[in-house]
């Protein structure tokens, strides 16, 4: 255990005595990549952070084939917040905001407020979506009433987030799994959830990993899984940029050339890449027929 990786991490694990599974995500420059893209204020840094490790810690027991995404958006001064964890172990996130922010910033308070969780390959147009109950004013326990309502077992989230990093932690009860001794314990999971409260956010964000679960969970049989890296990353390229310019259609992109001197530069607000079309590369991309499922925006 002593090489494995402490940061941009994601470890799977068992708890077998109680027969709960878990997940933990640990991310160190991937979140501060994607926290330094913007200015963010205090309360609005922290929310992008448990939203980009909860991002990564929901593919934590899925087979995925494409991303899984959380996305939020309000008619209030939080527009949206969106995190990303790809089936490579890419992470992006970004959030748009009108100053002032309200304080605290509570998820059940937002105005005309809609999160959803997307699974799937948006570009060969396979893809899951639920919505998340926004009744809690954090995003742990917003997540812990979807599974309860979409997978109809609980579930128990940690996050956190500071300046360094962002780290998450998730359990699952799994009834009649485990070894024997935990399908005759039916408090085995309760104990789980007494044991995981003693659990404050400075020790999470603290503590490496695996000595973070033995500390924890040593009398439960930990069993630890092969760990997944994780970094940022972004799944923009050229090719989705111009389906985006195709969608708008010749009208829009045309007065765009005419604005910027027959040039039009597109700038991904996940990773910064540059995108530059002159007028020959617009009239090549209008006069090819989109391909079917073909995404309609540059994300």
């Amino acid at each position: 255990m002593e090489n494995l990786p402490v940061e941009d991490v994601l470890h799977r694990f068992l708890l077998e005595r109680a027969g709960v599974r878990g997940t933990l995500v640990r991310l160190g420059p991937a979140w501060r990549e994607v926290a330094g893209r913007a200015d963010y204020p205090p309360a609005l840094h922290t929310l992008l952070g448990h939203a980009l490790v909860a991002s990564a810690l929901l593919t934590g027991n899925i087979k995925l084939d494409g991303a899984l995404s959380i996305e939020l958006k309000s008619a209030g001064a939080l527009r949206l917040l969106f995190a990303e964890c790809s089936d490579h172990g890419r992470l992006r996130g970004l959030a748009r905001w009108n100053a002032p922010l309200p304080e605290p910033l509570a998820l059940d308070a937002l105005a005309d407020a809609v999160m959803a969780i997307t699974i799937g390959n948006v570009d060969r147009g396979q893809r899951y979506q639920g919505l998340v109950d926004l009744r809690h004013a954090g995003l742990a326990a917003s997540l812990e009433g979807y599974f309860v309502q979409s997978e109809q077992l609980p579930a128990r989230i940690l996050l956190a987030a500071d300046g360094e990093h962002a780290v998450g932690l998730m359990l699952q009860k799994m009834p009649g799994e485990g070894g024997h001794d935990a399908v005759q314990d039916d408090d085995a999971w309760n104990r789980v959830v007494h044991l995981t409260a003693t659990l404050g956010a400075a020790e999470l964000l603290a503590s490496a990993p695996e000595q973070l679960l033995y500390r924890l969970y040593h009398e439960e049989s930990v069993r630890l899984f092969e760990p997944r890296p994780l970094a940022f990353g972004c799944s923009c390229s050229r090719e989705r940029v111009s389906a985006m310019l195709r969608s708008l259609g010749r009208d829009e992109v045309e007065a765009a050339l005419a604005a910027r001197g027959d040039e039009i530069e597109v700038i991904c607000e996940f990773c910064a890449q540059h995108y530059h079309f002159d007028r020959i590369d617009a009239e090549h991309l209008l006069s090819t027929a989109a391909a079917p499922g073909a995404p309609g925006t540059a994300q």
